[in-house]
């Protein structure tokens, strides 16, 4: 499955990647395969190992922040691997181009 998310202290001000960065560390280390986009992180894996990976992000986060808001977005297609590049490839190959990355 793949799942998007971003997590947002809501009392940090307007630049936010010092707390970013300290999830993103974490998402590094879990060894899922994830890509880091300007909105969110969006992240392969089975749902149990992905699920435990956002709640340890969202309690990481809670450390530096009195409220946080943090969104989900799941993408969960039965039989469906490597669908973090896969689904790019798709649209690429449809367009005959790669798109911007």
């Amino acid at each position: 499955m793949l799942a998007e998310f971003s997590i947002v202290p809501l009392d940090k001000g307007v630049s936010l990647s010092e707390y970013v960065s300290k999830v993103i560390d974490i998402v590094d280390k879990s060894e899922l395969d994830y890509q880091l986009t300007p909105m969110g992180t969006v992240v392969e894996g089975e749902w149990n190992k992905v699920m435990n990976l956002i709640s340890e992000c969202h309690k990481e986060m809670r450390k530096y922040s009195d409220r946080i808001e943090t969104k989900i977005i799941i993408d969960d297609r039965k039989g469906a691997n490597n669908r973090l590049t896969g689904k790019i490839e798709s649209v690429e190959k449809r367009l005959g181009k790669e798109v911007k990355k």
